[in-house]
């Protein structure tokens, strides 16, 4: 889209900055700059954010689904979260009250659907897993954990998370329930079902979280977009025949991809 079909939509859909900013992530002083015509070039992830949001169909037209064995019903929304006032919005509580067969993310308010994992996605995760610890454990401080575990990202009642891998370094409050604010690092590995969501909403939402190292891992196309999200660069794209240093740990950590790469092949029957 360009800016002016941005407006356009803007107008059709009747959202205002506040709004598009708190569902794309990106800071409200930004998002007004760019449709005020003031930022001539903006950077390219900060318009696939807004461009991500504003294409949606409009939240009336959306279904809304009910978590079973509520009753009442849990409403979960799949409407854009700030098309509701802020006292619609769902909150950690309503996240630990759903059913244990349920697993879902909230994002700002909104429930999220998580889709059970492939094997190619729990492969990638182990192997990854196996090959980061041993050098994380190096670290004092720090802490590797693969999902599930809960991430209550921003340290408010609107968020909860569950990223494929995190490590925490320095960060250990007691709370043996969940992680309490931003990770030093995340890897989301992409399926079908949330592409999307983790190369622009969960993006967009890390960054401004304070999330130092955030890595999309996207077993299609055999690629890894490493973004050091600390010094706000443009973001460094491996394949599955390279070894990927780990930024945070200035290098002296990696994972080897050609390793993964045949394990995979080897469960395929290659």
């Amino acid at each position: 889209m360009t800016i002016e079909e941005m407006q356009k939509r803007k107008r059709e859909l009747g959202y205002t900055n506040e709004m598009i900013s708190k569902m794309s992530g990106v800071p409200l002083g930004t998002v007004q700059k760019i449709f005020a015509g003031i930022t001539e070039a903006p950077r390219k992830f900060t318009l696939d954010a807004l461009e991500e949001i504003l294409k949606l169909p409009s939240a009336d037209n959306l279904p809304v689904i009910y978590a079973v064995g509520e009753e009442p019903p849990l409403r979960v929304l799949r409407e854009t979260p700030s098309a509701l006032p802020i006292e619609e919005w769902h909150t950690v509580d309503d996240y630990y009250a759903l059913p244990d067969d349920r697993r879902m993310e909230l994002i700002d308010g909104k429930f999220y659907d998580m889709a059970a994992p492939t094997q190619v996605h729990q492969t990638i995760l182990m192997q990854m897993a196996l090959q980061l610890e041993p050098c994380v454990s190096d670290h004092p401080g720090c802490r590797i954990f693969i999902a599930p575990v809960d991430v209550r990202l921003d340290n408010d009642d609107y968020t909860m998370v569950q990223p494929d891998i995190l490590i925490v370094c320095g960060k250990n409050d007691g709370d043996i329930r969940r992680i309490n604010g931003a990770p030093d690092f995340i890897t989301e590995i992409l399926s079908d079902s949330n592409r999307s969501h983790d190369l622009f909403r969960k993006l967009n939402k890390y960054r401004y979280a304070g999330v130092r190292e955030y890595w999309i891992v996207d077993p299609k196309k055999e690629k890894v977009a490493v973004y050091d999200l600390e010094n706000g660069s443009l973001p460094e794209t491996y394949g599955f025949s390279d070894r990927v240093p780990l930024g945070i740990s200035d290098g002296s950590c990696s994972v080897d991809f050609a390793r993964i790469r045949e394990v995979l092949r080897r469960y395929a029957g290659e």
